[in-house]
């Protein structure tokens, strides 16, 4: 009965995207802070939240290693920005902040408590610079893959909106074929795709037999 219940309670973050839209004001575009840390994943969602907001996007990995990864995953979301029309607000890398957070959680499997603290750490930041420079919302590029907690991702970016005072934009971009055409844009502008989150322990469980990070793509 319980699972029953959950599975027909889920929410629908989609939804909550359409009414979020459907509620502004006509001929306003509100201005949006979007956390991206890979030019694939940011192309369908800023595909299509540029048709409603003036957006900014946050690249912010401090998950993402080695360092060369970091800088080769940027260059291919300011790719990505040569094609759709949003700024870009680029960060220093700081992978000790990851180390810090991941410390006592190394054993953990992908998705679990580990990933949590990170979405954490990626959407605190995320919420304190939309809060410091006026945005009216702030939203993720994480909720188009497929790999990653929707429910997870929703339920920490409102929180921290609510500690910082910023909007949060509640999504699940994968919907709607969001993660195909996510595919199909990186092939049409010629990005590299990644095939782990970034960091080492994604790299561990998921590229054991390749030596190096940066040799994926």
């Amino acid at each position: 009965m319980n699972l029953w219940y959950n599975a027909v309670m889920k929410t629908n973050y989609q939804l909550q995207t359409d009414k979020f839209i459907a509620a502004l004001q006509p001929d306003t575009r509100p201005t949006l802070l979007l956390h991206s840390c890979c030019g694939p994943c940011s192309s369908y969602v800023l595909e299509y939240l540029t048709q409603h907001f003036d957006v900014t996007v946050l690249f912010y990995g401090p998950n993402i290693q080695p360092e060369a990864e970091y800088e080769k995953r940027l260059f291919h979301q300011r790719e990505v920005l040569r094609r759709i029309n949003a700024k870009i607000m680029e960060c220093t890398y700081d992978g000790a902040a990851f180390e810090s957070i991941a410390a006592g959680l190394e054993t953990e499997p992908e998705g679990g408590a580990r990933c949590t603290r990170c979405f954490l750490l990626r959407l605190e930041e995320t919420a304190k610079r939309a809060a410091a420079a006026g945005f009216d919302y702030y939203c993720t590029t994480l909720t188009v893959s497929p790999h990653k907690d929707a429910e997870r991702i929703n339920r920490i970016g409102a929180e921290m909106g609510e500690k910082y005072g910023v909007a949060w934009l509640p999504s699940d971009f994968k919907k709607r074929g969001g993660y195909l055409r996510s595919i199909q844009l990186a092939k049409e502008y010629g990005l590299y795709r990644q095939d782990w989150c970034g960091c080492r322990f994604s790299r561990r469980d998921t590229l054991p037999a390749q030596d190096t990070p940066a040799a994926s793509t």
